[in-house]
Order: structure tokens, then sequence, then C-alpha cells
């Protein structure tokens, strides 16, 4: 059980960390065969040891993810995640066990899996009311501005066939760039020296999530300003340009909608029909979808679009199958992730040759160094690509490529491929073997495995390493941390090279005047001004370490780099202790005894605390201004400590962190999962799994006016509103 629990850890900490890189970053580093993997493993490990699950595991969440940079939106129904499969067998599996519990063979929905961002429209009265991102399938990013520069997405709804346009109509769909559209833009990137993307389905994420209001309200008032001069001009047409880049990529996003929520003033009973009402709408609809009454319809539609995969104008990564009468979704129902009325066929990679060039190495944040390949550039599944990972030196040897070596290549949409292994007949004799350096690239630290038997190397000089403090200081500015915006890979060079920073303790120090001494964040003085000034990207960093002190304490514990613990691990630690301090003094055993920690995590937690340079980088903050403790009510104003809550579903007014919040700032525990140490669960709309274990277990259930007299009056006054279950 020991071993079961470390590798559910790191699993759910990976797989958390793939879905950040995914959906918020749009920057993934695994590839979906890598993906898959990892969760299938989880999967069958939580299988055999059920006692491992709990709400925060990846396989009872939606996969993605709200960004701080945009307005929060709640979608009126919940957004579900498909579950996948992988071959016939899979598939004939999902089928008897549809059939089975249908009792009979249902009519099902065949359509294309689009590589896209997936999004949720709601329109009122014809009206568009709202655009948003899935996040984390209850409450997404507002994107609603950027609509308006996408012609594929309509303002308005009429009725072609004269019909009544619904009063409410919530509709999913994905969004996408076209090949063809993604190529021409790549060669202009190209023509204008600036880098090309990676591939259609990050372009498209990044197109619509750009904040194209900031462009132009910066823009605005550089122009408002009246300065005149070449420097003036030339700022002035750099802004227009680069807006108009953003609103040309906008311009050529596509959409395709798939599916809907919630519905007033219409009325369908298959999700074909659906299709069909959206359609007359003047919303984009796939004509490619079909309704089969058989498995070999299926069957057939799924063989025809494996071939023919490139013939379509968007990148696809298998097709969807959903039973087609919604009465019958209805009573299928859904998991917590995932509806059990539909599922993806997700077809395999594909697979090219190209050259190896040469295998060099890369040191991460806590010093894993990690081989990877430097690839002739070759086209594959959209998108050109020259890298791949290698993991470590027992993968190489695993795989049998030498330096020089034709390899196969194969990759399903992603970044990064993965190399298969090397065509032996291209063999010439030149080829070479890759030895693993013995000493760090950077700082020249002799490498070891942190224990014995580890397949990874590191770099133990984890204070000082050049690269290692450049990746940390990285990770402190990305979303799934202190989302510092401006903070990017460059200036963290910049404040390393120009000596402004030793380690990421002193970020919280930078002044003004220190930036100014650094050539990076500095411009020419304009008309009427007097030495160096700072560019408006370090005005914006600046600004933006400012509001990165008054971050929750969840996001500082990111921050540090602390071994084992990524997001939900540092929402935990949060919930339970309240303030760095508390976690820092903590005994092992209190740690070990929290909620989804576990001894393994415990004991990454106190080695951490137990370094003096990680004591002194928590002292810089602190002196700093970050905030490191929660929002607590003063003693004898707690009037739920000691009561522990769980809470599941849509709660209106709410998003899932702010109700958390109000909880724990009351003194009270929120809790990830039900269990008989339960006191309440609050139960909003679309609750799930939880509220079924709270009904077992006999744990008192509320919703909405029960959750603000529990904030309001405490425990007992919650209870008067216990709902009938």
């Amino acid at each position: 059980m020991p071993h079961a629990r470390t590798r559910w850890t790191e699993l759910v900490d990976a797989i958390n960390q793939a879905r950040a890189e995914y959906y918020q970053q749009d920057a993934p580093h695994l590839s979906d065969a890598e993906y898959d993997a990892l969760y299938a493993e989880l999967v069958a490990l939580e299988q055999e040891h059920p006692e491992l699950v709990s709400g925060e595991s990846p396989t009872q969440t939606v996969g993605g993810q709200r960004s701080e940079m945009f307005e929060p939106v709640e979608h009126l129904q919940r957004m579900y995640s498909l579950d996948n499969v992988f071959d016939e067998d899979e598939l004939t599996a999902w089928l008897d066990r549809t059939e089975a519990a249908l009792g009979s063979v249902p009519e099902l929905l065949c359509e294309l899996k689009i590589d896209g961002l997936a999004v949720d429209a709601v329109y009122v009265d014809g009206q568009l009311r709202t655009l948003a991102t899935r996040g984390d399938g209850r409450v997404g990013e507002d994107v609603t501005y950027n609509a308006r520069f996408i012609p594929a997405v309509p303002r308005r709804l009429t009725s072609a066939s004269g019909a009544e346009v619904p009063r409410l109509l919530e509709v999913r769909g994905e969004i996408f760039f076209p090949v063809a559209d993604f190529e021409r833009i790549n060669a202009e990137q190209q023509d204008l020296g600036l880098p090309v993307f990676a591939n259609p389905r990050n372009t498209a994420a990044g197109s619509l999530r750009q904040r194209v209001d900031r462009r132009e309200a910066e823009l605005a008032a550089v122009r408002a300003e009246g300065r005149t001069g070449e420097r003036v001009e030339a700022r002035i047409a750099r802004m227009e340009a680069e807006l108009g880049r953003a609103v040309q990529r906008l311009e050529n996003l596509k959409l395709t909608v798939h599916g809907l929520g919630a519905v007033e003033g219409a009325s369908v009973s298959r999700q074909s029909e659906g299709y069909t009402l959206l359609a007359d709408l003047g919303l984009p609809v796939s004509e490619r979808a079909r309704v089969h009454d058989s498995r070999a319809g299926v069957h057939e539609f799924i063989a025809y679009y494996g071939e023919h995969r490139h013939d379509v104008e968007h990148e696809i990564d298998g097709v969807v199958i959903k039973v087609d009468e919604l009465a019958r979704q209805a009573e299928l129902g859904e998991t917590s992730r995932a509806p059990r009325w539909a599922v993806a066929y997700k077809y395999p990679p594909e697979v090219v040759r190209t050259r190896l060039l040469d295998i060099q190495v890369n040191v991460g944040r806590t010093g894993r160094v990690t081989p990877f390949a430097v690839m002739q550039p070759v086209r594959v599944a959209g998108s050109t690509v020259s890298m791949a990972t290698l993991h470590n030196m027992y993968e190489v040897e695993r795989k049998g490529v030498l330096i020089g070596d034709m390899v196969f290549l194969r990759k399903a949409g992603d970044v990064i491929p993965e190399v298969l292994g090397p065509v032996l007949e291209e063999r010439d004799g030149s080829e070479r073997a890759f030895v693993m350096p013995t000493r760090c690239p950077e700082c020249g630290t002799p490498l070891r495995p942190e224990k014995e038997g580890d397949k990874d190397i590191r770099c133990p000089n984890s204070r000082s390493c050049p690269a290692q403090m450049r990746e940390r200081l990285f990770h402190v500015a990305s979303r799934g941390a202190l989302d510092i915006e401006g903070l990017g890979y460059k200036a963290a060079i910049a404040l390393l090279d120009c000596g402004l920073v030793q380690d990421e303790g002193d970020l919280f120090l930078l002044t003004p005047q220190d930036l100014l001494g650094c050539p990076f964040f500095t411009r020419e003085p304009g008309r009427g001004e007097e030495g160096p000034q700072l560019t408006e990207n370090a005005k914006a960093m600046l600004g933006n370490l400012d509001a990165a002190r008054q971050q929750p304490l969840w996001r500082v514990i990111v921050a540090l780099s602390i071994r084992h613990v990524g997001g939900p691990t540092a929402q935990a630690l949060a919930r339970e202790f309240g303030s760095l301090d508390a976690i820092a003094s903590a005994a092992p055993e209190e740690l070990a005894a929290a909620e989804g920690i576990g001894p393994i995590i415990a004991e990454g937690v106190l080695d951490w605390f137990a370094e003096d340079w990680h004591r002194d980088i928590v002292a810089k903050w602190r002196r700093g201004g970050v905030r490191m403790a929660d929002n607590v009510a003063e003693v004898g104003e707690q009037p739920l400590a000691g009561t522990t809550v769980v809470i599941t579903g849509s709660l209106e007014g709410f998003t899932r962190d702010s109700a958390a919040a109000a909880v724990t700032e009351r003194g009270g525990k929120v809790a990830g999962s039900v269990s008989k140490k339960t006191d309440l669960l609050v139960a909003g709309e679309n609750a799930g799994s939880k509220l079924d274990k709270a009904v077992s277990l006999g744990v008192p259930v509320v919703g909405l006016d029960g959750f603000r007299a529990l904030l309001d009056d405490g425990l007992e006054a919650a209870l008067t509103h216990r709902t009938e279950t």
C-alpha cells in the first residue's frame, strides 16, 4: 500500500501539471499518448486500491482550470470531459455496457473529434450573452469581448425557417484553426522573422485567450499622450501591427457546435435533432455527423475517417460516439467527470521518419537532467517539430537510437512528439552513441541519482545552478503558481544575468530603480525624459508582482517548488494549516494525517523547510509583503471551528475557490471527499457522486440557502435547511 500511495501521488501531480500546461498555458509538454498512458495507469491503480480515490483525483474531475487573467463565467449546465477508448476491444466493451444498461441497442450519433478548444456560448433572446472557455467544467474564462472579431461566432441568432428563437440557448462547441489558415499564418510569421506557432490547437487556444481589449487600451493610451517623434511613431506602428495580427488570428478562427446545455423555448428529443435546430439558427454544425442504428455503421465511420483524417479542413484526433436520444442519455447519466452516454475513440498516433541530428540535455527546476532529441524538422499531424523528450539515459538505451540515425517519430497533434526507435536499414556506420554527461552542463556540478535505483539523475546544486534558478523563477510566475504576467523566460534570464536576483527570494524585493540598471527592462528616453526609462513590460511586471503579493496561500506554496507539491496538494495544505508558518512547524505525523497528503509528501515538505536557504526565501518574501496566511476570522469569531464541510456542484454567486475560502475564513475545514467525519455536504446544481456518498453515510446535505445560513449563523442554522434525501 505505501508504494501504491506514492505512485498515486506521482500520477496525480503529473496529470494535474499536464492539464495546467494544456488548458491554461496552451503549451503542453506531454504527448496525448503519454498523458493517456498516465491516466490509464491512474484508473487501474484506483480500481485496485479504491481507498486512494478522492474528490481531487483527476479521474473525478474535468481537465481544465480557469486562468486568473479573465473574469469567471459559471456555465448554466456543467461541461464534462469524455472518456476515451483506443482500440476495437475497448469500444466493444463500451458498447456492451451501454446496451446492457439500456436493455436494447440505441441509435448512435458519430461525429469527428475536433482537436481544438472547448467553449460554451449562451444566447438570451437570440443575443450572444457570454462566450467562455470550458475551464474546470463549472467555471470558465470570459472571452466574450473577443467574439466580436470572430465571424464564425454569431452575435445574434435568427431562424432561417422562421421559427421562434429560443429564449435561452446554451451551446457547446470547439474553436479551431483550419489547417490551411494555420499554415498561411505560420508562413507570414516566418516572413516577418517572428516565431512560428507549434500547432493549430494551441494557436487557436492562444488566439482566443488574448487580451485584445488590453492591447486596444494600451494603444489608445499611447495615442492620447499626444507625443510626436520618430520613436513614438515607431512604437505606435509596432503596437498597431501586433494588434492587427491578433485580430487577424481571431478572424480566422472557426467554430463547430456539438452540444446543448440549458435551453428554454425549444424542445428536441435527439442530439441529431438538436443539430438541425442549431443549424436553422445560424450556428455552425458539422455536416459530417451521422446517426447509425448498428455497430457496423459505427465501425465503418471510424475506419473511413481514420483513412481520410487529413482530408478534413481541421485537425482531428478521433471520433465521438454518442447515444442520440436525449431521454436515453439522461437514463445513462454521468460520472463525476464524463457522460456515460458518450465516448471518444482516439486514433493511434501517426508515424513519420526524420534524422536525429543530436541528443542534448536540459536541466529542470528540480535539478532533473533530461536528454532530448534534436531532429531535422519534419511535418507531422499538422505541425512542424524538431525536438522530442527522451526522458532519461535508460530510455535512450531502450530505444536503441544513435546520434545520426534516421528515426521513427509519432505525434498526435501535440507539441513534442515521441521518438519510437531507429530505422536500422538506414544506418551507414557514421552514427555514434549518446553519452550522458557526468557533470551539469550549466554549473559543472557532478550529477547523481537522488537515491539508489533512480533512473533519473539530478544536479544537486539546487541553490545556485543557473538552469534551476531560471526554471524556478519562470515557475514562480506561471499561471499555476503566482501568475505574474510579464515575468516570462527572457525576463527571468535577464534578472539573473543582470545580477538583480540571486534566487527567487529576491523577486519581491525588486524596485523600479533596480530594473533601470538592466538594459532588458529599459528603453531610450523620449522627448522631455532624462536617462533610461522602464519599458511597458517592465512596468507591467512590477504591477503584477504587487498583485501577486496578495495571492492565496496555496499559490504561494506551489511557487516554492516543493517536491511532489502541485496545485491540489498545495490547496489541501492551505486548507488544513492556514499559514506557511503552521506548515513549516507541523510535526511529520500532522502533515501526513492531512487529507490527500500522506508520508511521502509530508517528508518532501519537511525536507524543503529543513534547508536554510529555503527558509531564507520565505523570509525574503515575507519582507517583500507576500501573504503567508489565508484570511481567517479573529479568535472568537470562528463560528465554523471544528466543522468539516464538503462542497459539490455549482453554487450561484460562488466559485468553488470562493466558497471554500468563505468556510475556511470562518475557521472551518473544507475536505475534498465525503467520509464519516464530514459534518455537512453543500450540494449545488449538478452535484455528483459526493451526494450519493453523503446519503449512504447519513451525512446532512444542504443547498444554497443552507450554505448561506452556514456562513451567516453556523452549522446549527444550516441544518434547519437540510434537504430531504
